[in-house]
């Protein structure tokens, strides 16, 4: 049986400064949104954690209602962080959020102090940490002052619950204006995690330059629709399909003929140079070319 984890992993991944700070990244990093639930074998999550330790992804990305149900992901992952990667943990970057429900009531949703602090004391317990490496505010508040907001992030890093402060999901503004706040505060952003494919277009629009003006980070996640921008749904909808599980993220609704229309020509584009639509090789360059765009701007870019 081969050694885990490979003793040549590290010359396999290409790593890249998150903005201005002095963090590097993998390329790519492993978000468990998905596939680490209670439903889903624990064999079947360890192996894909081994196997992308081994390719150097040293990023593991989490949130308190990963799941299914809510918490399990960051259970199961605890559970295989202390069976598998305990001698390996100061190799890893672990980030985790709050901001999505939680559980009812006033105090398990949204972006108050009181939630976020209490959030992320959860998280640890269910993973068996001092600490994570990044802590997100997962989505703006539309009635918290952002300021409480902020002071959140700055308090859990202060109190070492965290190493740096993050955002995901912020539009363009309010990223400029959470991004001031932290670096008044001494806290300054180290990334911004927003959704980004040929799908949604959005951070171009004015997201991208904010965070180079600010020397922050970017991660894009769901790069691939959630698999829509594969041929998973060329023929149809498969049985073993996100789609067809009743996931709320991933609904047939969301599969419209415009989109698969759009995805069965860039489908023949690539087989006409030998590749699937998300062929390694085609991700690869796409990454890299996004990577050079976002670093003339001064951030980093990086697949989860």
């Amino acid at each position: 049986m081969s050694s885990f984890p490979r003793p040549d992993r590290y010359q396999q991944m290409e790593y890249r400064r998150s903005g201005r700070s002095s963090i590097k990244l993998p390329a790519i990093s492993l978000g468990l949104w998905h596939n680490f639930g209670d439903n889903t074998r624990v064999d079947n999550s360890r192996a894909l954690l081994r196997h992308a330790f081994d390719h150097v992804i040293t990023h593991f990305d989490l949130a308190n209602n990963y799941g299914p149900p809510l918490g399990s992901a960051e259970e199961n992952f605890g559970r295989i962080l202390r069976e598998d990667f305990r001698a390996h943990r100061d190799e890893l970057i672990i980030s985790t959020k709050a901001g999505y429900t939680m559980r009812d009531g006033p105090y398990g949703d949204w972006g108050s102090r009181k939630y976020l602090v209490a959030s992320l004391d959860q998280s640890l317990k269910r993973m068996g940490l001092e600490h994570v490496d990044i802590f997100y505010h997962h989505r703006p508040d539309p009635e918290t002052p952002l300021e409480e907001t902020m002071r959140a992030l700055d308090q859990v890093v202060r109190q070492g619950k965290a190493l740096y402060a993050a955002i995901p999901n912020y539009p363009a503004d309010r990223t400029a204006e959470a991004t001031a706040i932290l670096r008044d505060l001494g806290t300054p952003c180290l990334i911004h995690q927003p959704r980004y494919s040929m799908f949604e277009r959005t951070p171009e629009q004015g997201l991208i330059q904010t965070l180079g003006d600010a020397g922050v980070g970017c991660i894009a996640f769901s790069l691939l629709a959630g698999g829509v921008l594969t041929d998973r749904y060329l023929q149809g909808i498969p049985e073993d399909s996100r789609v067809a599980s009743g996931s709320k993220f991933l609904n047939e609704n969301q599969l419209t003929d415009e989109k698969m229309e759009k995805f069965r020509k860039l489908n023949e584009i690539a087989r006409q140079h030998g590749h699937r639509a998300a062929h390694p090789e085609r991700d690869v360059k796409t990454d890299k070319a996004l990577h050079h765009r976002l670093s003339r701007q001064r951030t980093d870019h990086r697949r989860r």
